[in-house]
This record gives C-alpha cells, structure tokens and sequence, in this order.
C-alpha cells in the first residue's frame, strides 16, 4: 500500500516542478525585465533631477524654486519608471491611470486655493517682482520681506508684526517695491503764513538739503512754490536720497525744517477758527 502513495506524491511534486518551471520560463524573464527598468530607471532618475539641480542653482535660481522643481520632476520621473516596470510585466496600467487622473482632479478641486498659491509663488520666483528683503506694499500689507515660501509671503512691517500674506493675493493685485531702485525721493510739502518771507523760506529749505550729506547731488534737489493755499503758502520739498537712508532723511528733515523756521522767524501756518461773540442788551 505505501509505493502507490509514493507514486502519487511523486506525481503531485513533479506537476507543480512542471507548472514552476513553466511560469518561471513565461514570467522570469519579465520580472527580471522589469526589475532592470525600474533599477535602472530610478538610477537615470536621479542623475537627470541632480543635472536639472545643478544648472538651476548655475543659472541662480531661486532656492525656493530649486527645491520644488527638484521634488515635482524626480516624483513625475519616476511615477513613469514605475508605469514601464508594470507594462514590462503584462500588467495593464490604464486602470492606475484613470484612478490617479481621477484622484487628482479631486484633490486639485479641493486644493484649488492652495494650488493657485504654489502657481503664483512660482511666479513671483520666476519674474521676481521681490525679494527677501525689500521694502514692498502689496495687497494691503506694507513692510519688508522676510521670507516667500510655496504658500504665502511673510513681511513685517515697520512696527515689527508679522503679516502673512497669500500668494494668489500678491499675484492678483498692484505690487510697490520700495527697494528696487538705488535710490528714492523724499517729498514734503512745507506752508508758511502769506506774511512770511517767501525768498527766505525757499533759500532756507534748499539750504537746509544742502546742508544734509544724504541728500544726492543728482538728481538736484527742488524746492518750488507749489500752491497758494486758503491759510499758507505751500512749498513742495523734494530730496533725492539713497533708498537705505529713506526713511533717516524722511523724518530728520521734518524735525530740522522746524527748528530752522523758528530759528528765522518763518511761521508755519495751521487753520484757525475767529469766533466772534455778540452780546445783546436786555
């Protein structure tokens, strides 16, 4: 009774060493196929990210956009190089794709804020209206730029807050550098009482920008009567300064324009109200 069983164990092992070496002569060589494509691929993967890198940063790119461009190309890279190793082995990836393509218009219509926010930090990036650092007023938010990420922009202002700002905002709306150009123009308008010196006061004003080594040569300062108004004579005050001492030259000329006019007798005007008291006898 034992050498039947024998046999027919012998017969069990042979047909599934049969049905092996049949699946390993249809389907090993594909996966040894697809195993090489996706070694390979992923290797040629990161040589082609680490060149893109290297000339981004060459051609001084924003480190920002370095980053997630590096990231965004080595995902789509090899998201392929895994679609080759499928298709290598028989397997159909249109249904992977349909699902991803689906999956990805719903998350991109949820996202659709947050995706509108990297599209415009890209942009910013790229046109560089900004950078960190400069003085900016933009949508509703003045101050110096801290810091610009994929999301939002970071500025604080000159109260030392801190504002963070959506990048879609800054896109979609008017955009003031301060710190683009050299330099900038101090501007004031200055009134004296119609009873004044006019002559003195203007060659007081000019002096006083003269006298300031801020104050650039060239473009020349200007001081000009600039309007005829209901309670003084205005000058407008225009000074051409380095944009770093801006703000230094801004105030300190208010302060010493003040001092020099009460030093000179030179009146500075503000409104004033007679009110005249009728007294009626009983």
């Amino acid at each position: 009774m034992e050498v039947p069983d024998i046999e027919i164990a012998t017969q069990e092992v042979s047909k599934y060493t049969d049905m092996a070496i049949m699946y390993a002569g249809e389907y090993g060589l594909k996966i040894i196929a697809a195993l090489l494509i996706f070694f390979i691929g992923k290797w040629a993967v990161n040589k082609l990210t680490a060149v893109t890198k290297s000339l981004m940063l060459k051609a001084k790119v924003d480190q920002t956009l370095v980053e997630f461009s590096e990231s965004l190309i080595y995902f789509l890279l090899l998201l392929m190089v895994v679609f080759a190793s499928l298709n290598t082995l028989g397997i159909n990836t249109t249904s992977f794709i349909a699902v991803f393509g689906a999956a990805g218009l719903a998350i991109g219509l949820a996202l659709q804020g947050s995706l509108a926010n990297i599209g415009a930090a890209v942009l910013i990036i790229i046109f560089r209206p900004f950078k960190v650092g400069d003085f900016i007023e933009a949508a509703g938010a003045t101050g110096t730029v801290e810091d610009v990420n994929l999301f939002s922009t970071i500025i604080a202002p000159l109260d030392n807050r801190t504002i963070i700002v959506p990048n879609s905002a800054i896109i979609g709306g008017n955009i003031t550098n301060y710190s683009k150009k050299p330099n900038r123009r101090v501007d004031h308008v200055f009134g004296i009482g119609y009873g004044d010196d006019l002559k003195l006061a203007k060659e007081t004003l000019m002096e006083i920008m003269q006298a300031d080594d801020r104050v650039l040569s060239e473009p020349a300062p200007f001081v000009g009567v600039g309007e005829l108004g209901d309670n003084s004579v205005n000058f407008t005050f225009r000074a051409w300064v380095n944009t770093d001492d801006y703000w230094d030259v801004y105030f300190d000329m208010l302060e010493t324009v003040k001092l020099t006019f009460d030093e000179k007798g030179i009146s500075i005007p503000y409104p004033q109200m007679d009110v005249h008291v009728v007294k009626e006898e009983a």
